[in-house]
């Protein structure tokens, strides 16, 4: 079972700030979960679609969206973040 966390203007435009889903079979990369993620919830597809506004972290650590998932990962989408 993956948790998957959202934070920030990410959370707010999915109203939740967690969920946790079995991994699907047909799903083993992040780019794969967010496929899934966008076809069962079409009205966030332009939110996950939007890979230079999204980060994802796997297990704490920002991962590109060709990184391998696995059973109880957790992972975590976020916006870009800037600081000064």
């Amino acid at each position: 079972m993956l948790t998957i966390h959202y934070f920030a203007s990410v959370r707010e435009a999915l109203s939740k700030n967690r969920e946790q889903i079995e991994l699907p079979d047909s799903v083993s990369s992040v780019a794969e979960l967010i496929n899934h993620l966008a076809e069962t919830n079409p009205d966030s597809r332009a939110l996950f679609e939007a890979e230079n506004k999204l980060l994802v972290a796997v297990n704490q650590t920002v991962v590109d969206r060709n990184f391998t998932l696995s059973d109880n990962d957790e992972v975590a989408f976020f916006p870009p973040m800037t600081g000064g």
